[in-house]
């Protein structure tokens, strides 16, 4: 067991507890069962005590650390926002190309075909999802939840529903990368288990299986060790309103994806609580009239790895220390130039969001009131939305600044900010007040979701800016409560007890005051937006381009253009962007990526 988890565990109990680590290849007796590693446990009817219990949660921990950096990786190498150097592994490069079998057979002439492909990629192995999908469902089959304490309460079920938030979490990752999966949900303890005939489920299949089995929990608390070697222990679960929300939007079902993050919004912090988008801004000076000068409070987010009211982060993998043991993450060598690594990295930012962040009309308000906008061209990463250039740092944008190594000067200095520390980065705030806005948009409600982008939120904003567009929608609309007394919005004023603001304003400006940033831009878009479809499709390109400056590099890239191209019945949607992310249009890969079949990895 890794350090930390190993950590971990002594604090929370003292025992042993080994989970097994089931394999997976072509066939389901080998990806099932391994005679030689099997659950320890085995020989017992139930999981009865604390040491039992914990130590089996803790297990199931350990087995996702496997996953971790993959989670990211598959996420973000096939998307849009990032392109590979040369120093990138022909494991990585072969992903980032979608060198599957299939295409590789048909167009190897115009992909690399020297790269490994998937059969034997160290990012393709199915197994990894199935040892902590066989684990949880050990644990699930076996934890004992009558017990009860002196009060009457349950003792177990905290663990027990987030061991259900694991397997939930994993499936999805695991049919969002291999499209069609055996769906097991009992222990495999034996190769005669192992032999059974498992029905595949499709995206739609997982998430309708898994949206009953945990919402019967969604307003379970998770569990809470207290502090774990610095760590608040409470970011290592997904939170269920959170998961059953990303479940139902994969599904189509997005008033109740709307529903299960506004609830996880309005009770994160008890009842009567707010938890808003922040003011958590990089931004120009007030009176700098030379583009030069910044305030980031942004960045700063990355590095924090505390649980509070308003904290940025809210679910993590956590990593090892120490680079020999199992399960250190790779992902800070991979995305950063570092003595550790000679200075050479695999990741940086691609032409597309260079580009994209570049395109944006950044919004400036001075201190006599007067809105001005940021002019066009400035250098460093500092044209338009600021949050790239907050993000990372090149050669490019250090000037001057000469970094020696070993008496000899770094001439490829790269840093993606987002990688500092040995964890893995999850979950975040952010992120779920996006997805809340596109559950929104797509279930009808376009001006709604658009206010979450230009102002922020508040029952001010629904009242004068969302209900008189939806009246024969009033009854639901008026679930969604943010009371002004809690949300409060930023102003030019500046006063310190605001704390909501719209998400583009992150490293635009002041979107509130931006005109150029509207739902209705001129009469042209007028025409294109009278209908309702129209709208929500122009909302949701809004929400695609936040996604990109927000999300940059975190993972979730390619996942959010597979879903609205699903959505829209349009692989182009996903194709095109992918073909363009190094600035020049790449009509084989266009022509693989039109093809859906090639958006998942082979899993036999």
């Amino acid at each position: 067991m890794t350090h930390i988890l190993c950590k971990t565990a002594k604090e929370l109990t003292g025992l042993l507890f080994v989970l097994c680590s089931l394999l997976f290849s072509v066939a389901c007796s080998d990806f099932l069962y391994d005679d030689s590693d099997q659950v320890a446990y085995a020989d017992k009817n139930l999981l009865t005590d604390d040491a039992d219990t914990l130590w089996a949660v803790a297990g199931i921990m350990n087995k996702m650390q496997v996953i971790a950096d993959r989670t990211i990786l598959l996420g973000e190498v096939r998307g849009d926002l990032v392109t590979l150097t040369n120093d990138a592994s022909a494991d990585l490069r072969a992903i980032a190309n979608f060198e599957t079998t299939s295409n590789l057979n048909s167009q190897s002439s115009t992909l690399n075909s020297q790269s490994s492909t998937l059969n034997s990629n160290k990012y393709n192995r199915p197994r990894d999802y199935y040892a902590i999908i066989n684990n949880c469902n050990y644990y699930l089959a076996n934890a004992d939840t009558t017990i009860r304490n002196s009060r009457n309460e349950r003792v177990f079920i905290k663990e027990y529903a987030a061991v259900k938030a694991y397997r939930a979490w994993t499936y999805l990752q695991l049919v969002l990368n291999y499209q069609s999966v055996p769906l097991i949900t009992e222990p495999v303890l034996s190769m005669e288990d192992a032999e059974k005939n498992f029905p595949r489920v499709d995206i739609k299949e997982v998430c309708r299986y898994f949206i009953d089995d945990i919402a019967p929990f969604a307003d379970v608390e998770t569990p809470s060790y207290g502090p774990i070697r610095n760590t608040d222990s409470k970011l290592f679960y997904y939170p269920i309103k959170v998961l059953l929300g990303d479940l139902y939007l994969w599904d189509g079902q997005y008033r109740e994806a709307a529903q299960s993050y506004y609830r996880y919004i309005s009770t994160r912090n008890g009842t009567n609580t707010a938890y808003t988008i922040s003011t958590n801004s990089v931004r120009f000076a007030r009176n700098d009239s030379k583009w030069m000068s910044f305030r980031d409070s942004w960045s700063p987010m990355f590095s924090q790895e505390n649980y509070s009211s308003d904290s940025e982060l809210i679910m993590m993998i956590p990593g090892d220390s120490i680079p020999s043991e199992g399960n250190y993450s790779e992902l800070r060598d991979l995305f950063n130039t570092s003595e550790a690594n000679d200075y050479t990295c695999s990741i940086v930012p691609s032409q597309a969001i260079i580009d994209l962040s570049a395109a944006q009309k950044y919004c400036h308000y001075t201190t006599g009131g007067e809105y001005v906008y940021a002019p066009d061209g400035l250098t460093d990463f500092h044209t338009g939305d600021l949050r790239l250039g907050a993000i990372y740092t090149s050669m490019d944008n250090l000037g001057s600044l000469n970094i020696m190594s070993n008496g000899k000067r770094v001439t490829n200095y790269s840093v993606i900010g987002k990688y500092q520390t040995r964890n893995v980065h999850i979950l975040r705030r952010a992120m779920v007040w996006l997805r809340f806005a596109e559950a929104l948009n797509r279930a009808g409600f376009p001006r709604f979701a658009f206010q979450i982008l230009k102002t922020g939120i508040n029952n001010n904003v629904i009242a004068q800016e969302v209900l008189p567009y939806y009246l024969d929608d009033s009854e639901f609309l008026s679930q969604f409560n943010f009371p002004n007394t809690l949300y409060l919005l930023e102003t030019t004023a500046g006063m310190a007890t605001e704390n909501t603001m719209g998400l583009h304003s992150r490293g635009s400006g002041y979107t509130a005051a931006n005109a150029s940033y509207a739902f209705l831009e001129d009469s042209v878009l007028n025409s294109q937006l009278s209908t309702l479809n129209s709208q929500m499709d122009y909302v949701e390109d809004l929400i695609t381009d936040e996604e990109a400056l927000e999300f940059a590099f975190e993972g979730h890239r390619f996942y959010d253009l597979m879903r609205i191209a699903l959505r829209r019945n349009d692989p182009s949607y996903l194709a095109d962007r992918v073909a363009r992310r190094n600035g020049t249009f790449s009509p084989a890969l266009q022509a693989t990526l039109r093809d859906t079949r090639n958006w998942y990895l082979p899993i036999e």
